[in-house]
């Protein structure tokens, strides 16, 4: 079975598609939507998603996220899982699909958030963001908006992009943080100048924060 699936993922290998995928750090060539397509046929199969991911293959990974089920792994499983996925899609649909769901969540957010690898940080303070939208109960959101103040600014790419997230989240979901989130975007100038096409909100935090307002009002 793994050796059939693997063949059928080499087979949606696409050129184009690389190209694209790489310029986000992405190393395969596979369209996302038949990568789905793929996943939808094959259903959950815990079993099958273990082997695709001991494959340290990315768009075996990928999949293997897509067909497992998020609630039966372990919480030193998964750690070891996030500290594997050092491509950029695997690592972000790891933490979204899968750890979210996961019973040990909550553990591992206070245990990533304080990592010394930024990437590893950067999947702690995704989880932290969930949370601020979420379930904000028990949440230090001032002390939360002190760390983002003192370290985002020089922070690496991932990490910054993930704080930069949750500095938003806080802005947009808690009304009496709003003016010290924007503030800080304001002072800070994270993702300011960051390319947007046509139709998309910026990441830059205050415009970001003051457009999710905006449409939260209009509703």
């Amino acid at each position: 079975m793994l050796a059939e699936v693997m063949a059928e993922l080499a087979q949606l290998e696409d050129p184009r598609a690389r190209r694209v995928n790489e310029k986000h750090g992405d190393d395969h060539g596979v369209n996302l939507s038949k990568l789905r397509a793929l996943a939808k046929r094959l259903k959950t199969q815990q079993d099958l998603a273990r082997r695709l991911w001991e494959t340290d293959d990315t768009p075996a990974r990928l999949l293997a996220i897509l067909i497992c089920r998020g609630k039966a792994f372990e919480r030193d499983e998964l750690d070891r899982m996030l500290r594997e996925s050092r491509v950029p899609k695997v690592h972000d649909w790891l933490v979204n699909y899968v750890v979210k769901k996961n019973p040990y969540s909550e553990g591992l957010r206070l245990a990533w958030s304080a990592d010394p690898d930024p990437v590893v940080a950067s999947a702690g303070w995704a989880l932290t963001s969930e949370r601020v939208t979420k379930k904000p109960e028990g949440l230090d959101l001032a002390g939360l908006l002190d760390v983002i103040e003192a370290e985002m600014k020089d922070s690496p790419d991932r990490l910054q992009w993930a704080m930069n997230h949750c500095l938003a989240q806080i802005g947009i979901e808690h009304a009496e943080h709003r003016t010290r989130a924007i503030d800080i975007g304001e002072r800070l100038e994270v993702l300011k100048d960051y390319p947007t096409s046509p139709g998309c909100t910026s990441p830059f935090a205050p415009t970001w924060i003051t457009e999710m307002v905006r449409r939260q009002h209009e509703k």
